[in-house]
């Protein structure tokens, strides 16, 4: 019972300190960041580097998912570039993991005391909020150490070694089997650096290490479709799209996970660096195939989540996003765009009394008194479809 305990506070943890990175980043650098993504659909290129960028940033491809989607369901950034965003961002995740394979032990420490310096140093300043993200690194760090060292013991468990036997190398049970490991950590990150870990141990053989990985990315993509459920259907067009990315290329991949197996091995790596090495070309491998498929995924992904047939009311907000909550800024500005939308509604109105005193029109005095109530019974974001 402790080790389990031990390990779900390791998982805690780590989203823990992932929220803390992608706090402080945003609210450091959230402007510029938004503007890098907005600005980057001028080309897949660009849309495909800053999705990597920002995601290499803020450590995780899921907050880079939600900022996309927000200008996705708000009509600022077209879908197919949004989803080269998103190939960016999972190759950076990639990359991240890579580094994290490595013993950073030292560095956990250091960045936790230099973070917790700067940031009771200067609280309010941008030093304090940069001191939030060392902690955030430090305490990223210092979880997966943990995970791993939680891990080892329930691997010699007697129940543990039999599920482990059982998955003897059947692509698709290893892919669910990750999966499902994906949902539980919330990361899969953590998971692709746990298997490594277990296939340098000799737990499994590395053919069940890539099933592993494979469902691992086939579960960040379900968690992205989860963690954008109550957003617009335009919004959740980007993470199905992302998705349908995903579950291709696994399928495409099964085939021939024993030649990727025999080129990684040309390397001379250990299995742990074999296992990260899988990850980063299964997504660089993914990029490149999809890259110039953008465009028809994004139809397919608007084929399967239509736009729903609204009745037109200025009641309803049309600037306001519940998804834009995780970045305050982001939010503010939406909320001004709101507010001057409703503005002009009423400046409309003003103007509207003016001739109605003038010239006794009653078809324009009705208008107006429905334009009043549409003013007065804006509806909350909450109640969005």
């Amino acid at each position: 019972m402790q080790v389990l305990l031990n390990l779900l506070a390791a998982v805690a943890l780590l989203v823990w300190g992932t929220h803390l990175v992608r706090a402080g980043i945003l609210r450091v650098f959230g402007a510029d960041l938004r503007r890098v993504l907005a600005q980057s659909v001028s080309s897949r290129y660009r849309a495909f580097l800053a999705g990597l960028g920002v995601t290499g940033l803020i450590q995780s491809s899921s907050a880079t998912a939600l900022i996309t989607t927000s200008f996705v369901g708000q009509g600022l950034v077209p879908l197919a570039p949004a989803l080269v965003i998103m190939l960016g961002a999972d190759v950076g995740t990639s990359l991240m993991t890579l580094v994290f394979s490595f013993d950073l032990s030292w560095l956990s420490p250091m960045l936790i005391l230099s973070g917790v310096v700067m940031f009771l140093s200067r609280q309010n300043s941008n030093v304090g909020r940069m001191g939030r993200v060392l902690i955030g690194l430090g305490i990223i760090i210092l979880a997966l150490q943990m995970i791993v060292i939680a891990v080892k013991p329930l691997t010699q468990a007697a129940g543990v070694k039999v599920i482990f036997a059982s998955l003897t190398g059947d692509p698709l049970l290893d892919m669910l089997v990750g999966a499902v490991f994906t949902l539980f950590f919330y990361s899969s990150l953590a998971v692709v650096l746990l298997t490594a870990t277990l296939a340098a141990s000799s737990v499994i053989a590395i053919p069940v290490a890539m099933g592993l990985v494979l469902g691992a990315n086939l579960g960040s993509g379900l968690l992205a479709i989860l963690s954008t459920l109550h957003t617009n259907r335009e919004g959740r067009r980007l993470p199905l799209g992302n998705f349908l990315f995903k579950i291709t290329g696994c399928l495409l991949f099964l085939p021939f996970l024993g030649y990727a197996q025999q080129w990684l091995a040309g390397f001379e790596a250990g299995p742990q660096q074999t296992v990260v090495h899988f990850h980063l070309l299964f997504n660089v491998t993914l990029a490149l195939l999809f890259i110039f498929a953008a465009a028809p995924v994004a139809r397919l992904a608007e084929r399967l989540l239509p736009t729903l047939p609204v009745a037109e009311s200025p009641s309803r907000p049309r600037h306001l996003d519940l998804s834009a909550l995780l970045t305050p800024s982001l939010a503010i500005s939406c909320a001004a765009r709101e507010a001057l939308r409703v503005g002009d509604i009423i400046e409309t109105m003003l103007a509207g009394v003016l001739t109605v005193l003038k010239t006794n029109d009653r078809q324009l005095a009705a208008d107006i008194r429905k334009m009043d109530d549409a003013v007065d019974d804006c509806t909350p974001p909450s109640s969005f479809t």
